[in-house]
């Protein structure tokens, strides 16, 4: 029987995460329920008891032990400079399995074209401290805003730079914006109060989550192929396949797992090499 020591309190990031995050612990085994107004998420896990907290503020409850681990990115932890455990890299994002840049982002005809030409200038973001730390690389006095939101906008009339997140720089494209510099490179990570890290018994099972949910997005953009084919036909397009002797030893079936991308050139490759019984599968994880 599970008893309140023996549960894990996970936060769920809310926000541009959240549906990403719930799809991902679906792909790992994790059924989560969130109603229209709660903040409690319901699991199918009476070891896990999760909380919906936005990623901003993630990394400050855990550290100070409301939330035992949670999920939020990088960034947030260098933001609120957190003294907590990153105990796994998890590369998803809100669009794509990807890594996020913050950036630092000019108007097109904008005269800046380093961060040393933003001396004496105004700066919107919503992460000030890692923007700051960033200026003082380059020995650059600047002012630095908060942002509340929609900081494309805010320049040139309310700022003459931003940084800002991006995934894949079309909504700065989209705001005639031209990019000067990456401010940092951060990925989405999973966290863990120190204490809580030091439980034999919290700690296993936070890292038997996240064996799973690596084996979801390792699983995620692939597929399995499996099909029949003659020894002489075998094809190099294959890398690394099972191969299992069939009944006729002139014939072998072969499993393997591919990208998702390349089944749409390989699989007429396949046919006109006499393959047979081909048969493409989805895959919910891979655990390497």
């Amino acid at each position: 029987m599970t008893t309140p020591s023996s549960r894990l309190k996970l936060g769920i990031p809310k926000g541009s995460l959240q549906d990403a995050t719930i799809d991902l612990f679906s792909r790992a085994g994790w059924k989560i329920t969130l109603g229209s107004r709660s903040y409690v998420p319901a699991i199918d896990d009476p070891e896990i008891e999760c909380l919906l907290v936005r990623a901003q503020e993630m990394a400050r409850y855990v550290q100070s032990g409301a939330l035992d681990a949670g999920i939020t990115g990088h960034d947030w932890v260098v933001e609120t400079a957190a003294d907590v455990e990153e105990l796994a890299e998890l590369v998803y994002a809100k669009q794509r399995l990807a890594r996020v840049r913050w950036v630092l982002a000019v108007p097109e005809d904008s005269p800046i074209r380093e961060p040393r030409d933003l001396e004496g200038k105004v700066i919107a973001t919503e992460v000030v401290h890692l923007t700051e730390k960033y200026l003082q690389r380059f020995g650059v006095n600047a002012r630095v805003e908060f942002s509340w939101g929609a900081t494309e906008v805010k320049v040139p009339q309310l700022a003459d730079a931003i940084v800002e997140v991006t995934e894949t720089g079309s909504s700065l494209r989209a705001n005639r914006l031209r990019i000067v510099d990456t401010v940092l490179e951060s990925a989405t990570v999973f966290i863990m109060n120190r204490e809580a890290a030091a439980d034999v018994w919290k700690r296993e099972k936070a890292e038997n989550l996240i064996l799973m949910l690596k084996g979801a997005i390792a699983a995620a953009s692939k597929v399995g192929l499996l099909l029949n084919v003659r020894r002489d036909d075998l094809l190099p397009a294959l890398k690394n396949p099972t191969i299992s002797n069939l009944s006729d030893p002139d014939w072998v079936a072969v499993n393997t797992i591919i990208e998702e991308a390349v089944v749409r050139q390989l699989l007429p490759k396949l046919k006109a090499a006499n393959a047979q019984g081909i048969v493409e599968y989805p895959l919910n994880k891979i655990v390497l």
